[in-house]
Order: structure tokens, then C-alpha cells, then sequence
């Protein structure tokens, strides 16, 4: 077989790939207007060479939060020289080292020697380069979660807004994005940090279903040709995306929808490709969840996991509390808790118990072997 005939194969359904990739900002970015607007007005002390407020973006996973920053920031390196924006990933930036390198990466607009340098180097390159420019630093904590696991949190935050009493005449500014919703990142500041720190709050609700239909809408009308997605198979893609409350889940399962047809020569995704892509987006979906979830929380799942791997017979919340209860202490209340924080997740469904009364049945939306899989690939990283 020659691979090169794949390789430069010109029967596609997309009209531009990457707007299925997950850095892409849309030229239509609807729903989230009153944030952008809210995060503008954080920013504009920046533009003036001032020190921008501080803010917490807090949200539910793909419900814009990234995005909304994204497109700020690149309307801000548009209109002026005076505030620099930069966005960092603490999925992968997890150290206060690895942050400042980031910053001075995007500053200087290249990467840093492969022999690295000592922070107090790098801090004093982002200083000497913002003095230079006379220009205010905002620096956008993604997945800020990341650090507070890691302990780091408060040593980027100090550092960060701290940066002028070391290095003289630096305005900073910090966004902070979570979508763990049970972290209270003012809790995780302590009283040195807080007192330079004082953020405003900007909430991103979850998408309703016709936002969802629309922003797909939207993607799919710019990344595939007319007619390349079936109606049915866009009804099931809302459902999916609404399902996992995650709008990425939907944009990514529009790709791989339109991959599998253009693997079998056709020229329109049907409801059959979505069905099989989708194990392929969930997978990804229930890792991030299990990501967000603390220790104590990822150690129950794991165990309820592992309890109904076998399958068997339903079984109601308080027969799996007494099992699970002998391999985790913790009370009643605790599990109740964290079953309807799984709940909440998508992770679990708590229905009423066919055995009436007001008991309840636990179900995974998830293969079970597939939780523990997350459960564990997170524990081992």
C-alpha cells in the first residue's frame, strides 16, 4: 500500500482544521460577553502602564474561561505596547520556575538556552524587559488548581505581585482560572499574598443547550464544508456536549465525527460516526474530571469503581457505603457529599431505588474500568 496517497488525499470534509484545535479563538465568540467586558475593565489600569486588578475566573471545564482570556488578550497586543498579556497553562507549568520561564519566553519571543537560568535571572530578565518597554505585566494563571496541588501557588502570587519591591517601577497583575468548582483559591492565600492580591470574581455559568447547538453551529460552519454534518448527527453531538457540560467535548467530537467519514470515503458525517468517536472524546473528558478532583475524593471514586467492576446487581448508596466503608474511614455524611459532588461532575447518577422509599442507587455514566484507569493515571503523574 502506499501511505503517501493518504498522506496527500484531497477528498476532505474540512474546510480549516484548525478550528478544531484547542487553542483556536473564534472570529464569533458568543455568550460570554458581560465576562470579556467585566475582564476588559480589570485589564484598562494596564493600558495606561498601571498595575491591572486582579481577578479569580471560576467555571465549570469548557464553559469559555480560557477563550474569553485568549481573545482579551489578543484585542490587548493589538491596541498597545503598554500592557503585556501573557497566558500560561499550569497543566504544564506546575513550578514557580517553569511560570516565570513561560513569561519571559513570551516576553522576549523565544525560548529560553537549553542550559536554563536561576529564577532570581529570569525574574530580573521580565523586569528589565517590562522597564524597558515601560509596559504593566498581566500574567494569566490557566488551571491555577495545578499550582495550589503542587503547593506553589502562593510563592507564584507572591513573586509575581511582588515583583516591583525587587526590581523597582513593575506593574503586575494576575487572572486566575480554576474549574474546580469546590476550591476556594482565597482560602489557599495566605495573609502576605492576600494583602496584594484581592480579587474581583468572574463566573462563567455552564452553557444551556441552544448556546451549545449554537456555538457548534457556529465551528462547524467555518471548519467543514456545507452539508459535511448530518442534522442527525449534530443533535447527538449537542446531546453529548450537553451531557459532559463541557463545550470542548462538542468541538473536539465534531473533528473526530468528520475524521471517521473521511476515513470511510464519505462525504457527510452521519449520527454512526459521532457514536464511534465518542468513546474517544469521553475518555479524555473523564480524565480531565478526575484530574480536578482532590485526593480523598479520587481515592472513593477509585474504590467505587473498583466495586462495581464486576458488575452485578444495583446497589443502593448506603450498601456501597458499608463496603467501601471498611477500605476508606470517613463518615456517612463525608460520602454523601462526594457522591453528589460526583453527581454534579457527571462522573455518577444517584437515582431513586426501584425498591422505593427514598433510597438511591448509584449508576456510572462511565465504563468503571475506564474511572479507574483516570483515577489512576492521575495518582501516578
Amino acid at each position: 500500500m502506499r501511505y503517501r496517497d493518504i498522506l496527500n488525499h484531497d477528498h476532505t470534509l474540512f474546510r480549516d482544521r484548525e478550528v478544531f484545535e484547542a487553542d483556536f479563538v473564534p472570529e464569533q465568540f458568543g455568550h460570554r460577553e458581560a465576562q470579556i467586558r467585566e475582564l476588559a475593565y480589570l485589564a484598562s489600569p494596564g493600558m495606561e502602564g498601571n498595575s491591572p486588578s486582579c481577578a479569580i475566573l471560576r467555571g465549570e471545564p469548557g464553559t469559555g474561561k480560557t477563550t474569553s482570556v485568549l481573545r482579551l488578550f489578543a484585542e490587548i497586543e493589538e491596541s498597545t505596547r503598554r500592557l503585556a498579556p501573557v497566558h500560561v497553562n499550569c497543566q504544564n507549568e506546575r513550578t514557580r520556575y517553569a511560570v516565570f520561564a513561560r513569561v519571559l519566553e513570551h516576553l522576549a519571543g523565544h525560548p529560553l538556552p537549553a542550559g536554563g537560568n536561576p529564577l532570581h535571572e529570569v525574574l530580573r530578565k521580565i523586569a528589565r524587559l517590562c522597564q524597558d518597554r515601560k509596559c504593566a505585566l498581566l500574567v494569566c494563571l490557566d488551571d491555577a488548581n495545578y499550582l495550589v496541588r503542587e503547593h506553589e501557588f502562593n510563592a507564584v502570587l507572591y513573586t509575581l505581585l511582588r515583583l516591583h519591591e525587587s526590581f523597582g517601577s513593575v506593574r503586575t497583575g494576575v487572572f486566575a482560572v480554576i474549574s474546580d468548582m469546590g476550591l476556594d483559591l482565597r482560602r489557599e492565600v495566605d495573609s502576605r499574598v492576600f494583602s496584594v492580591f484581592h480579587p474581583a470574581e468572574v463566573f462563567f455559568p455552564p452553557y444551556t443547550r441552544d448556546e451549545v447547538r449554537e456555538i457548534l453551529d457556529q465551528r462547524i460552519k467555518q471548519g467543514l464544508f456545507p452539508g459535511a454534518m448530518t442534522p442527525q448527527a449534530m443533535e447527538r453531538i449537542v446531546s453529548f456536549a450537553g451531557a459532559e457540560g463541557d463545550i470542548r467535548a462538542g468541538i473536539d467530537l465534531v473533528r473526530k465525527a468528520a475524521e471517521q467519514a473521511e476515513r470511510e470515503g464519505r462525504s457527510q458525517a452521519l449520527a454512526k460516526d459521532v457514536e464511534a468517536a465518542a468513546s474517544m472524546v469521553g475518555a479524555p473528558v473523564l480524565r480531565r474530571k478526575a484530574a480536578h478532583l482532590r485526593e480523598p475524593e479520587r481515592n472513593l471514586l477509585c474504590a467505587l469503581a473498583r466495586l462495581f467492576a464486576g458488575g452485578g446487581a444495583a446497589m443502593t448508596s448506603g450498601e456501597v457505603f458499608r463496603a467501601v466503608r471498611e477500605e476508606l474511614p470517613l463518615s456517612y455524611t463525608t460520602f454523601h457529599e462526594r457522591l453528589k459532588k460526583f453527581e454534579k461532575d457527571g462522573i455518577l447518577a444517584l437515582p431513586i431505588s426501584a425498591q422505593g422509599g427514598r433510597r438511591r442507587e448509584i449508576a456510572f455514566r462511565y465504563d468503571p474500568m475506564e474511572v479507574m484507569e483516570a483515577c489512576e493515571e492521575y495518582t501516578v503523574s
